[in-house]
């Protein structure tokens, strides 16, 4: 991430979170009528143009030649970390923390969560865009959601949990979505650990990339590309996990895998009839604390 901007990839989740909102109600898989405000001009106005279905086969068409596979691949996995927080919620988690939240827009629109305490901690530069959208746009913040800020890469979650005074004593379910592969295996690591505090029942669902693909980008379609366009905005993957190690690696922190799926898995389970190659190295964990 460039030092004065936001991240662009959020921009990016959020674009991806909006055109599936302007879809017919009995297809999309979620509604997300925030996601636009995070937008730059010229993406908001794909966003319009996408409620024409000429216009959204050819703006889905630039995407997929820009980033394969990374819209559907995004869009499932968005629906399927939704479903995977309500089993937690229902479970009786009592708290939310969602670290690099980016314009993460959950504690706004999903009903579950709205009695339910929702931390975001993010870089400083996409929290200030995104704390200054929702003012614009709402008049306030949600009172059950709390701001703060934090560089993973420089900074401990430890200091920031004692400095804001975090509950780590109730279940909670962390969410940490599209972070792990920018860091450094260090910051990976030291978040786990600082993850072993809190009470046994919480549960953590993060992504991850297979390491597969930063030791041979070829061995997935799009990947070379993919990083190098990524290398060009400045932010780079640095961080992945061989799934076939991930049970062993977060035994070591205390939780257990309860599920692990890759993108080619959550397209089939959420949109088996819009099928799309791409961005298999992208994978989404779900463990628990015990």
């Amino acid at each position: 991430m460039k030092a004065d901007q936001a991240s662009r990839t959020a921009q990016y989740m959020a674009l991806f979170r909006a055109l599936e909102s302007t879809r017919p109600p009995g297809k999309r898989l979620f509604t997300d009528p925030y996601a636009v405000h995070f937008l730059d001009n010229g993406l908001k106005r794909a966003v319009r143009f996408s409620r024409f279905p000429f216009a959204r086969k050819i703006i889905q068409g630039i995407i997929h030649k820009r980033i394969p596979g990374a819209f559907t691949s995004g869009i499932a996995r968005t629906k399927y970390i939704d479903d995977l927080l309500e089993t937690t919620i229902e479970s009786g988690v009592k708290q939310v923390i969602i670290l690099g939240a980016g314009f993460d827009t959950r504690a706004l629109r999903l009903d579950f969560l709205k009695e339910i305490p929702v931390v975001e901690i993010d870089h400083p530069n996409t929290a200030k865009l995104k704390v200054g959208a929702l003012q614009a746009m709402l008049g306030s913040l949600p009172k059950n959601v709390r701001y703060y800020h934090i560089d993973f890469n420089e900074q401990s979650l430890e200091d920031l949990a004692a400095q804001r005074h975090l509950d780590l004593s109730i279940p909670t379910t962390i969410i940490w979505e599209g972070v792990t592969n920018y860091l450094s295996e260090t910051a990976v690591g030291d978040t786990f650990s600082f993850l072993q505090k809190f009470a046994i029942g919480s549960y953590i669902i993060f992504t991850y990339v297979h390491q597969s693909v930063l030791d041979d980008p070829h061995a997935f379609f799009g990947g070379e590309k993919l990083l190098n366009d990524l290398a060009e905005l400045e932010e780079r993957w640095t961080f992945g996990i061989d799934p076939d190690d991930l049970k062993n690696y977060l035994a070591e922190y205390g939780y257990t895998l309860l599920e692990d799926l890759g993108a080619t898995e959550y397209r089939d389970r959420y949109m088996p009839e819009r099928p799309e190659r791409g961005y298999e190295f992208y994978r989404t964990a779900f463990a628990k604390r015990e």
